[in-house]
């Protein structure tokens, strides 16, 4: 290995500090240009979301089962009852349809009477807390 002489070592120092001095880190302007329909979906998705709760909602099983009959079940229930929505949930062993999500228990209720006189193995199913 050689050794530098002194004035070597100052040299090289001083040229890295000169070189050094110069640089710059990036810039921190970010622009972003985004379509502004993606903005009113989110806001539209955020609606949705707030309105959609699961635990405080009252439902109906129509069905308990296998899956091929679950989902059968559900398809003629949506035909008959389209404005309520359904859906098809795996409890073991059985395949369960869930329909509506009502508010309160009277309109639950309501809507039970009328589900009955359909479907034969009908039962409220309250929001768990």
């Amino acid at each position: 290995m050689r050794i530098l002489a002194p004035s070597k070592k100052i040299l090289l120092t001083l040229a890295a500090f000169t070189l050094s001095y110069n640089i710059n880190a990036q810039d921190q302007n970010i622009t972003l240009n985004q379509d502004p329909k993606f903005e009113q979906l989110l806001n539209d998705k955020r609606k949705i979301n707030t309105s959609i709760s699961t635990n405080d909602t009252y439902k109906i099983q129509i069905f308990s089962g296998k899956s091929d009959e679950a989902k059968k079940t559900l398809s003629n229930f949506k035909r008959e009852f389209n404005t309520i929505d359904g859906t098809i949930i795996f409890n073991t062993p059985n395949y369960k349809v869930l329909v509506g999500n009502f508010k309160t228990r009277i309109e639950a209720e309501r809507n039970l009477e009328e589900i009955k006189k359909r479907y034969k193995s009908v039962f409220l199913i309250k929001p768990s807390k």
